[in-house]
């Protein structure tokens, strides 16, 4: 039996483009994003769904908390679903990352590198892909939305498409955005990729 998820990335946050903001725990929607979160609840109010599940960060847990209440259900939080452990680089502008060999080796060696003091992205894979692997067993045969961050979201696709890591970078996840994968016990399949229901 198969679930279909909804991988959802959270809305525009206050700090976006700007700060890496990886688990401060104090990043709010911007009002560009709060706006995102409700026109993306207004949509997805016609699909089937019976969770809700986001990642602890705040700027996931109000975006999950429109899509919920547009169903009338609570969102579950999932640690495992928990923004990348950037260590260091937390909350570090990305204009003072530019020219340092370890972000430049980030960027360009996915499938080897890790942040000072933080996760590798194989274990942030890891994490995510048992979360969701999880989530799609307690939900077989229904739909679910799944609200986390982009480069978990790509990560994700990259694990489930047989990419290396080196090339997650290759596609978008925009805020807001919306990625189907059907998963089950025979395996997963990526039905959308980015949808952008906002736009």
């Amino acid at each position: 039996m198969t679930a279909t998820l909804l991988l959802i990335r959270h809305a525009a946050h206050v700090e976006l483009g700007r700060t890496l903001s990886g688990r401060r725990r104090d990043v709010a929607l911007s009002g560009e994003g709060l706006e995102q979160a409700e026109i993306v609840a207004d949509l997805l109010a016609v699909e089937p769904l019976t969770a809700v599940y986001s990642s602890p960060r705040e700027r996931a847990y109000y975006t999950a908390r429109s899509i919920a209440e547009a169903h009338e259900l609570e969102v579950g939080i999932v640690d495992d679903l928990d923004e990348i452990d950037f260590g260091d680089w937390t909350g570090v502008a990305f204009n003072d990352l530019e020219g340092d060999p370890a972000w430049n080796d980030w960027n360009e060696s996915r499938e080897t590198a890790r942040p000072p003091g933080g996760e590798s992205m194989a274990e942030a894979v890891k994490r995510t892909a048992a979360a969701l692997l999880a989530i799609a067993a307690e939900h077989k045969g229904e739909a679910v939305a799944v609200i986390t961050h982009g480069d978990i979201i790509r990560g994700a696709v990259a694990h489930y498409l047989g990419l290396p890591l080196g090339n997650m970078l290759r596609f978008d996840i925009d805020p807001a955005s919306v990625t189907r994968l059907a998963l089950g016990s025979w395996g997963a399949r990526i039905m959308t990729l980015n949808e952008r229901l906002y736009q």
